[in-house]
């Protein structure tokens, strides 16, 4: 049940609660298998994206019985985030005003081994041959290093760059590794790159954001809105899209999505074909020229 569905998220284009909930719905066949077995925060908007929002993972108090949660403890204290694997928690999502659901890049049974590592450009400006060019880039130097990559839009300003894990490695051991592959891609690219993570430091240039690698760090799930004027949609393309620029950062909206979802499927559909190790391709990068 969604209470209050009309309620107005989107004022800019007039989406609301009860869309959202029914976006949810549709895309649930190809949202879940990425989003499942993730530890959520929740992006939460009671009063639409036109005021403020607040983040929130700990649902261990005032949340049904039924909601699957798993307990992470930090410094001596527990959180307990929801996990999502059915379209019965996705709604319960959009009925508590969830904009974006943020995942983490490891899952359940085994949350310290992630079986992802993320590369998160994020522009300074609006150049989007350069962002274009650079991720294509870094698509290169992972194949350089033996690994497929996979892609999506970030809903925002930039791309998410994603390369799919076997599990064995842990997440100090993925931060690593994600921080070197920026290293020497900014070495190779220094006008139009940096890892200053402050703007006033960026000089202009795109920031290579490794920081979603960490324990506990997130990033915007497969298929999540974002919280923007005309509801972009975080949505996973082909490198065919990035290559010919019909996939901008934000081309993607909540209400174009089950068109495209019945017109090409889900493009991540063969992302856990291959999970991949570190080893060799940390043993190639150490080998690897600047």
């Amino acid at each position: 049940m969604i209470t209050h569905p009309e309620k107005v998220l989107f004022p800019d284009v007039g989406i609301t609660k009860g869309e959202l909930a029914a976006y949810h719905e549709a895309i649930a066949p190809v949202l879940l298998p990425h989003l499942s077995g993730r530890p959520v925060t929740m992006e939460r908007y009671p009063s639409g994206i036109g005021q403020a929002g607040f983040w929130q993972k700990d649902v261990s108090k005032g949340f049904p019985d039924w909601l699957e949660r798993t307990e992470v403890r930090h410094k001596g204290r527990s959180a307990f985030y929801p996990i999502v694997r059915d379209v019965r928690a996705l709604l319960w999502l959009a009925n508590q005003n969830c904009i974006t659901p943020h995942v983490w890049t490891s899952r359940l049974p085994d949350l310290m081994r992630p079986d992802l590592c993320v590369f998160d450009f994020d522009p300074s400006r609006e150049e989007p041959d350069v962002l274009r060019s650079v991720v294509l880039a870094l698509r290169a130097l992972l194949l350089e290093l033996g690994l497929a990559s996979w892609v999506k839009t970030s809903g925002s300003k930039g791309f998410h760059v994603v390369v799919p894990l076997d599990g064995q490695a842990r997440f100090g051991e993925v931060a690593r590794f994600a921080d070197q592959v920026a290293a020497v891609l900014i070495a190779r690219h220094p006008d139009h790159l940096t890892q200053e993570f402050a703007k006033a430091d960026r000089g202009g240039r795109i920031l290579v954001d490794t920081g979603r690698n960490g324990h506990g760090a997130t990033f915007a799930a497969a298929y999540a809105v974002r919280a923007r004027p005309g509801a972009p949609v975080s949505t996973p393309c082909t490198w065919a899209e990035i290559e010919s620029g019909e996939a901008q950062p934000a081309t993607f909206t909540l209400r174009a999505m089950a068109s495209r979802v019945s017109r090409i499927g889900d493009a991540w559909a063969g992302l856990w074909s291959r999970p991949q190790s570190l080893v060799n391709a940390g043993e190639r990068l150490a080998r690897s020229p600047a």
